[in-house]
């Protein structure tokens, strides 16, 4: 039964492609969809893949490591991660690196990003702590190989992992506090890492950490109203989520302040933040859906692209939340506005977006009165693949990036995050989960239309695939699959190039 059910997935993944290139050849596009491959590209173009330091790294305890705010989550409340997991050993690539270095390589990829463990370089958190040699030694070892093998470091300084001693002590992103010690870790970064590394991203994705870890709780430190979920470890989802994006963008204006003050003349590099952004079509012709859309759009993208425009957050926030919404002071809001070189982008979904009325329990999730759906006269907006959030739109992310070129003056954009997981299915061989044509189609889709929004002007300067390495997953734990290479976690740790690898060396051939 399963390999019956296997092979239809194969089958429908194929007919979809065929789909797309039989609607792509009638539309008016100057993209030829079906001789797509790296030479559809500009020559500077960078094709790479991502990762983050607690998914992947492992060795959570060696090197003179700390803990970060998800090993105490994972291990202190483990029946909020599926399977019970935690990201103690993840994917090992602390002791594996380069062996997956030799994995891109292979796959004829120019680039990789990976976040660095704030506990790994600053164990107590804070520079005055002490600097673990130890994790400077790692990290400069990782960064020598990649060059050596061919491959740019994009370096992204924090994703989700704050040290657990910062958490203890303030609250961690709670507290203004935090701005001033991840001032202090990036600066230790710059010195350390930057004669080499030209690319920074300071913060990955502001919105996941703050909607999911204080609106609804799912992720780490699991704070929301208790009115929005029970099980809930404390929190306030109408006051939190602000004040904890609130610092982050310090935080981050803090980083790029210091290293454009002392580092950027002399090493040449460029620092940006990366953002993740859902696109939302509305649910009818309606203008209140049209305005629910936009409303949707200000709370998720420009909640934090219009401080890094202006130094200030969107009207319709300011309307909306009033006086729970913090505010910038003028020193605060010059050191934000144009605090970037370029803006890392991730993009995954779609949903539809319907105007709803004002929920009287103040909360981030309810604040725009936008009500987010996933079917319209119950047809899906795309079919969705492992993560229950995700839904294949690939259009989506043409009309994202069409709007970020209108609305925030035509930055300069590396799609930091694109890709698509699939649930661990047991009954699946190996050889079964290496044969992911779905996802061949899921990122073909999406490279057309990216390069469809480039003839249009958006000038984007790379694409990362998330992800190298299936790897863990957060909450969803190992039981959903982002990998283009499979890892086999009940043989060693043992990596296998699924169908997609094999794809993306063939599409990046250089010619």
């Amino acid at each position: 039964m399963a390999r019956k059910g296997f092979m239809l997935l194969v089958f429908l993944a194929l007919v979809n492609t065929f789909s797309l290139i039989s609607v792509a050849q009638q539309e008016s596009s100057v993209v030829e969809v079906h001789s797509l491959n790296r030479s559809s590209f500009p020559t500077s173009f960078v094709f790479g893949t991502a990762s983050a330091s607690y998914q992947y790294e492992g060795a959570a305890n060696e090197g003179g490591r700390k803990p970060s705010v998800w090993d105490e989550y994972t291990h202190k409340h483990p029946e909020r991660i599926n399977n019970r997991s935690n990201g103690d050993v993840a994917v090992d690539q602390y002791n594996r690196y380069k062996d997956d270095i030799q994995i891109m390589k292979d796959m004829n990829l120019d680039a990789y990003r990976f976040s660095i463990s704030w506990s790994r370089i600053l164990p107590n958190g804070k520079r005055s702590g002490g600097i673990n040699q130890e994790g400077i030694n790692y990290y400069n070892n990782l960064i020598d190989n990649l060059l050596a093998n061919g491959l740019q470091p994009y370096v992204t300084l924090f994703h989700w992992d704050l040290p657990q001693v910062l958490e203890e002590e303030y609250k961690g992103f709670l507290s203004p506090r935090v701005a001033g010690d991840f001032r202090d870790y990036a600066e230790v970064c710059f010195e350390k890492f930057g004669d080499r590394v030209k690319h920074w991203i300071t913060l990955n994705e502001p919105w996941s950490y703050s909607n999911n870890g204080y609106a609804v709780g799912s992720f780490v430190p699991g704070r929301c109203s208790k009115w929005v979920d029970s099980t809930c470890l404390g929190g306030d989802s109408g006051t939190e989520p602000y004040i904890v994006t609130h610092n982050l963008l310090l935080s981050h204006a803090a980083a790029v302040d210091v290293y454009k003050k002392k580092f950027k003349n002399t090493q040449k590099g460029i620092i940006g933040i990366t953002l993740i952004s859902h696109w939302f079509e509305p649910f009818s012709n309606s203008q209140a859906d049209k305005d629910a859309s936009k409303r949707a759009l200000d709370f998720m993208f420009g909640w934090y692209m219009e401080p890094l425009r202006s130094g200030k957050y969107p009207q319709s926030m300011i309307s909306l939340v009033g006086k729970r919404l913090p505010k910038f002071s003028n020193e605060e809001s010059k050191l934000l506005a144009g605090s970037f070189d370029f803006l890392g982008l991730n993009y995954y979904t779609t949903y539809y977006a319907a105007n709803a009325s004002q929920n009287y329990k103040p909360s981030y999730t309810t604040d725009a009165n936008v009500k987010q759906l996933t079917a319209r006269n119950g047809v899906s907006i795309g079919p969705r693949y492992g993560a229950d959030w995700l839904y294949i739109y690939p259009k989506g992310i043409r009309e994202l990036l069409l709007y970020t070129k209108i609305t925030y003056n035509s930055p300069f954009i590396y799609i930091t995050e694109n890709g698509m997981g699939d649930f661990n299915d047991p009954t699946l061989s190996v050889n079964e989960m290496l044969q992911d044509t779905y996802r061949i189609d899921y990122f073909y889709r999406h490279l057309y239309y990216l390069l469809s929004a480039m003839r249009d002007g958006v000038r984007v300067k790379g694409y990362f695939a998330w992800s190298l390495l299936d790897n863990f997953e957060w909450k969803d734990g190992y039981s959903v699959r982002f990998g283009l290479n499979y890892v086999d976690y009940n043989h060693g740790l043992q990596r296998h190039a699924k169908q997609s690898a094999k794809w993306f060396k063939a599409f990046l051939k250089k010619r």
